[in-house]
């Protein structure tokens, strides 16, 4: 008998894990914590909502629910990245910070997969447009879509 293993592809670990790698790996020797790689991690998959390269995944128009979900995913993506060597977790003074290994670009150059190489261009894009920004600079800027998705979303209820 044989075992069937369901792997969801869409978000997982391992998804959400490359993500933040590569967004890791553009932003070298830079570190991020938890939050700001939430909030990258958003942008680099909807990199157009922000005057940015055609998106990774699909405009869906109540997307905005994305970010009430988003951290627990990045997390257990950066614990399988770590588990593998990829990603080094540091002890920094405002907390704890993550930062790609020295086995990181060797490892994303090896992948070639269309998916990968557009998420490495999206994530350079994002690093050099918005690695300046603030906490606060970064927070009003999703905080803007944020209430863009909302009002779409009354409107989608009050037709329904």
């Amino acid at each position: 008998m044989t075992a069937t293993l369901h792997v969801e592809p869409f978000n997982s670990p391992l998804e959400t894990g490359l993500r933040s790698l590569a967004i890791l790996e553009a932003a070298f020797p830079y570190r991020y914590d938890l939050q700001r790689l939430v909030e990258l991690d958003y942008l680099v998959v909807h990199s157009a909502d922000v005057g940015g390269p055609e998106s990774l995944h699909a405009a869906l128009p109540l997307r905005a629910g994305e970010l009430l979900v988003r951290r627990q995913l990045i997390e257990n993506g950066l614990m399988m990245m770590m588990s593998k060597g990829l990603i080094e977790r540091r002890v920094a003074p405002a907390g704890i910070e993550y930062v790609a290994s020295e086995t990181a670009s060797p490892y994303l150059s090896s992948l070639t997969a269309p998916y990968t190489l557009r998420l490495r261009e999206r994530a350079q894009w994002l690093v050099s447009n918005f690695h300046g920004f603030s906490t606060e600079e970064i927070r009003a800027l999703i905080q803007r879509f944020f209430q863009r998705w909302s009002s779409e979303f009354e409107t989608v209820k009050a037709i329904g």
